[in-house]
């Protein structure tokens, strides 16, 4: 049988896209984007809203700590594209933080609600 998908998934789902596509152009492209990252809190926000569900809630949280604590240094060693990826990462980083912000008060409320 299909799975059924609503709109709000579908939403979800662009808005992971939109936001995925802004970091890596943000990174590349040496424009500045006008409130880049607050478009990209919006759209991780409605990520965590919409498509992180609760059996991948400890695995999004663990991809996040892991991109904070060895992105950068790791990214650091490469000087020629240092200045990309850094840019990348620090856009997905803003992108994935707004998800994992939702995402992390929906399990303490669930917690507690125990």
């Amino acid at each position: 049988m299909a799975k059924k998908t609503n709109n709000l998934g579908i939403a979800g789902k662009w808005a992971f896209i939109l936001g995925l596509a802004l970091t890596i152009i943000a990174g590349i492209i040496p424009i500045t984007i006008p409130s880049l990252a607050l478009i990209l809190v919006v759209l991780g926000l409605i990520v965590g809203f919409l498509n992180i569900n609760e059996k991948d809630t400890v695995k999004l949280l663990i991809a996040i700590i892991a991109l904070m604590a060895i992105g950068s240094i790791t990214i650091a060693e490469i000087p020629i594209i240092n200045a990309y990826l850094g840019a990348i990462l620090s856009n997905i980083l803003i992108l994935a933080g707004a998800a994992g912000l939702v995402v992390a008060v929906k399990a303490i409320y669930e917690t507690g609600k125990a």
